[in-house]
């Protein structure tokens, strides 16, 4: 089956970016939401001039506002006369260490990559259930494994969030039309990884990255850890090795 009509939010940089282009070379037609609109409607005439034959439509949305989830979610499903895939992929990478005054950091964290993700998801849902058909991806992050210490705990917890959201879905979802993938990424090149500090031997390029990710979105795997052989491992260590062994990892 091929998904036709794709939503994917946070497209204005990083993995949502280039997953909108990568699905625009196969001819696929997109909804873009993010809250830098200016962005959106650069990539959008970008993406129409390089594939003149898809339709891109963009959005400006806080996905920490349920309601305008809802609201621009059907929009755009009205605008592209349906929606076959919703990809779950907005977040932050902020966070600070837990009682060190930067409780902001850490709550804005939590609510965009989990409240923001569950609102996507009943938003999605929505439609999914009345069609009667559609694939929903959570983008989650290989950090859903184990707690990590320090600045990124607010981080690893609303991924593990997303991680056993996705896990829900697919076992509630398995015997019906609706397809659920959730995606964890170690670390790939972006913006907000670099700010996160996230930069080691482990790092794959943006584009390896992004190969990976939509390979496995295209196969419709449940659950994948990418990129690459490395990060499967990583993530089964993670989950089932003692802290003492796989604290290098973390």
């Amino acid at each position: 089956m091929t998904r036709q009509k794709i939503l994917i939010t946070g497209a204005s940089s990083g993995l949502g970016e280039e997953m909108a282009r990568r699905f625009a070379a196969q001819g696929r037609d997109l909804a873009l939401c993010a809250r830098r609109v200016e962005r959106l409607e650069a990539i959008r005439d970008e993406l129409r001039a390089s594939h003149p034959e898809i339709a891109v439509a963009v959005r400006e949305l806080d996905v920490t506002d349920h309601d305008a989830v809802v609201r621009v979610f059907g929009e755009l499903r009205d605008e592209l006369g349906g929606l076959d895939r919703v990809v779950v992929n907005a977040g932050l990478g902020r966070g600070a260490r837990i009682g060190t005054g930067r409780a902001d950091a850490n709550l804005a964290t939590a609510r965009t990559n989990f409240v923001g993700a569950l609102s996507q998801c009943e938003a999605a849902l929505g439609i999914f259930r009345k069609q009667n058909s559609g694939h929903l991806v959570l983008v989650s992050s290989v950090s859903a494994d184990r707690g990590l210490p320090g600045p990124k705990a607010a981080y690893s917890a609303s991924k593990a969030g997303v991680s056993a959201l996705g896990e829900a879905l697919t076992a509630e979802l398995a015997k019906s039309p609706i397809v659920v993938t959730t995606l964890l990424p170690g670390y790939i090149a972006t913006d907000m990884s670099s700010k996160a500090g996230d930069s080691s031997a482990l790092t794959a390029t943006l584009g390896d990255g992004v190969d990976a990710m939509v390979s496995a979105i295209e196969k419709e795997t449940n659950r994948a850890a990418l990129p690459g052989i490395k990060w499967r491992g990583i993530d089964v260590a993670l989950r089932f090795l003692p802290h003492a062994w796989t604290s290098r990892f973390v």
